[in-house]
This record gives structure tokens, sequence and C-alpha cells, in this order.
């Protein structure tokens, strides 16, 4: 009874080695590796967080690298300089998210995006494990370098526009031959008798100068235009030439993005199966655990109904006992009154 009532008690058949060696063992063992393989479940979870976190990151530095791209390929599309400024500012700012972000990546000391290792081990006797390496997922690491001078004058350029404005700025009245028929011709008019009403004759004499006048001025705007021409060609195939320059430059960032992008994707890949594989290990983990547990409560437990019933058994045979023993006891007694 006192065994029955133990078993009743503890919920189990084999509560020491004495009960039944071989079960109390197995189940112990079993229990045990039980035991490890839940502490084991624990790192696997957080191995799982750890890759989340290096996922998610990936994620949306990719979509800040994708942004960069549209950014550039705006200035690429236009040739107002405001613009073009503007978008390389936007995408170096967009660089300095990716470098943040990628920083930000870790989970409990861990940054795969930093170049951390990870391992995982799956079983009590480390003998089953994968290591994750990270890759560091920074502008630098990715190959992106800041964008420079997306519109940049050259010297060329610039020289070239410094002639072109001294050019449109000369005045022709400076030219030595519009001079020196100028002072001829005013020479000229300053014997007039009555200077606002010359005679025939002093309009006769002023008539060669004035015309040697206006040739000269004629000639000296002709050469000027013919300068400013020349000048404006000069700057124009210089700014082209920036401009293609400068389309080169943005052209470059955007395929540093591209590459990236490529890169991005492939990390992506990477960590997406190796987070399939340490999930999957984590499921099978679990399960086992169970199949663990309920062999070692086979081997132990008790069936509840079988000792309860075992119980009511005893207790009815033990208070028979009584009940015989009280009644022979009683017999007895009758016995000796008859004496």
């Amino acid at each position: 009874m006192d065994m029955t009532q133990e078993r009743l008690s503890t919920g189990k058949k084999v509560n020491s080695a004495i009960d039944n060696p071989s079960s109390y063992y197995t189940a112990q063992s079993l229990n045990n590796r039980a035991s490890d393989l839940s502490a084991l479940l624990d790192s696997m979870g957080q191995a799982v967080q750890t890759i989340k976190a290096a996922n998610e990151g990936i994620e949306t530095i990719t979509s800040f690298a994708e942004q960069a791209k549209a950014v550039a390929n705006t200035a690429l599309d236009t040739s107002d300089s405001e613009q073009i400024s503007s978008s390389q500012k936007q995408f170096n700012d967009l660089l300095k998210q990716i470098d943040q972000l990628a920083n930000d990546s870790g989970y409990k000391g861990v940054n795969l995006l930093d170049g951390d290792e990870l391992t995982v081990t799956f079983n009590e006797g480390r003998t089953s494990s994968i290591t994750i390496q990270g890759e560091k997922a920074d502008s630098a690491s990715l190959g992106l370098t800041e964008a420079t001078n997306w519109d940049e004058e050259s010297t060329a350029a610039a020289d070239a526009k410094t002639a072109l404005d001294d050019a449109k700025a000369y005045d022709i009245t400076t030219d030595r031959d519009v001079q020196t028929a100028k002072t001829a011709y005013d020479q000229e008019v300053a014997k007039r008798v009555d200077g606002d009403n010359p005679t025939e004759d002093e309009l006769a004499n002023e008539a060669p100068l004035k015309a040697a006048l206006e040739e000269k001025t004629a000639a000296a705007q002709a050469k000027k235009d013919a300068d400013v021409a020349e000048k404006q060609a000069a700057y124009d195939a210089a700014a082209k030439a920036d401009i293609k320059a400068n389309k080169t430059k943005i052209t470059d960032s955007i395929k540093q993005v591209e590459t990236a992008i490529n890169t991005l994707r492939s990390m992506a890949s990477t960590y997406g199966n190796n987070y399939s594989i340490v999930q999957n290990r984590q499921e099978f983990t679990d399960g086992l655990i169970d199949v663990l547990t309920e062999g070692a409560d086979n081997l132990t437990l008790a069936d509840m109904n079988e000792e309860s019933a075992n119980m009511l058994a005893l207790q009815t045979r033990q208070q028979l006992a009584i009940n015989s023993l009280s009644l022979a006891s009683q017999a007895s007694q009758a016995v000796l009154k008859l004496f």
C-alpha cells in the first residue's frame, strides 16, 4: 500500500532506481538530453532573431540604395545646375543612412552586417552546428563612394566663360581706328562757325570723315561680333565637355549602386537560407524534446486509474482483514463467557 500511495502522490511508478533501475536511469538520460536540447533551443531562438535583424537591415539598405539610384538618374536626366547639386546632396545623405543602418542592425551584441560571426549549435554533443559569417553592409564595403562634382565646371570652361564675358563687354568705342576716325570727325565738326547750323561746305568737308567713322565703327562691331561668336563656340565646347564628364561621374555612381544592390540581394539570399536552416532545426529540436520527454514519461509515469483501483482494492482488503479480526475477537469473547 505504501508503494501505491507514493505512486499516487508523485504520479510516477518509478520514483527511484530501487523501483526499476533500467527504467529510472533510461528516463533520467532522456530527460537530461531533453534539458540540454532545451538550452540549445533557446540559443537557436536567439540566433533566429539575430538573422532576422540582419535581414531587416538588408531590406532597408536595399531600399535606400534603390532610392539613391533614382536620385542619380534624376540628376542624369537634367541640365539644371541647382537640381543636379540637390540630387548630389540627397545621394550622399542616403549613403550616410546606409552606414547608420548597417551599424544599427545587430542583436544582442552580434551584428552580421558589421562582419560579425554567428555560430549556432544544434545538438548537445556540439557536433552539429552552422557558422554564419557576416558581411559588412556599410556604403564603403558595398563599393559606394560619396558623390562629388556632379555639376563641376572645369578650368577650361571657366576660362572660356571669362573670355566670352570679356568679349561681350568689349566697348567698340575704345577701338584705336574708331577713336582716330572719331577724333578727326570731331575736329572737323569743331570748325563750324555756327555749331548747330552747319553750312553746305562744312557738311561736305565733314561727310568723308563721318563716313570713315561709320566704316571704322561697323568694322569694329563686326570684329567684336566675330570674337564673341568664336568665344561662344569655345565656351559651348568646353561646357559640353564638362556635361559629358559630369554625366560620366553620375553614371559611375549609378553603376556603383547597381552593383551594391546585386550584392545586397545575394546577401539577403544567403541570410534567408541560413534563417531557414536554423528555423527548421529549431522546430526539429522542439519536436525532439517532446519525443524525449514523452519517452521518459512512458518509462516512469504511473497509470493513475490503475493505481487508484489498486489503492481501493488494498483498502478494501485491509478493511476486510480488520473486520475479520474484529469478528474473530468477538467470537473468542463469546466462547469465554460460556465458562
